[in-house]
């Protein structure tokens, strides 16, 4: 099987490009790659610019943030068929907002997020079937954090005095 032909067979094991037109789903595939990444291997650091916003289509990446006091914390861990890196396709803050790094052997499909981005000015239909899938990945990782955030202030770590 081809490199093309691996990529085709990944998309469409993806349930939301199911649902694409195939004027669509050849427009992704053009701006499509797949990454390896062994465990352990860093995918991107939180405050990094823009690259590529990606699914998880083998394996498990831990998404992290830091925090001052905590260091790194994982935020949440992302699984097959789950998006990562979706503030890379953002209109404006095009910057990582956690860091992401692979938890087991990951196979990952890759969307550059510049052309993402340039597809969905072109075509406003494309364009509003990104955003609003994308809008979901949002408003999970909104509804994670905010536990976090809820588990964190309700056991503070203790400051040690100098």
């Amino acid at each position: 099987m081809t490199n093309q032909q691996e990529l085709i067979k990944a998309l469409q094991a993806i349930p939301w490009f199911q649902v694409m037109t195939a004027e669509h789903f050849n427009k992704i595939v053009n701006i499509a790659r797949v990454f390896k990444f062994e465990p352990g291997q860093v995918i991107f650091h939180e405050g990094d610019k823009e690259d590529y916003l990606y699914v998880v289509l083998e394996g498990r990446v831990a998404i992290e943030i830091s925090i001052p006091g905590r260091g790194r914390m994982r935020i949440l861990t992302a699984d097959a068929m789950d998006e990562v890196g979706w503030s890379s396709v953002t209109p404006v803050v095009r910057q990582r907002t956690a860091g992401a790094r692979a938890v087991l052997p990951s196979r990952l499909v890759a969307f550059d997020a510049s052309e993402l981005r340039k597809l969905c000015d072109e075509d406003h239909d494309f364009g509003y079937f990104v955003m609003r899938r994308l809008v979901n990945v949002v408003a999970g990782r909104l509804m994670t954090t905010r536990l976090q955030l809820l588990d964190m202030f309700a056991n503070p770590v203790e400051q040690k005095e100098e």
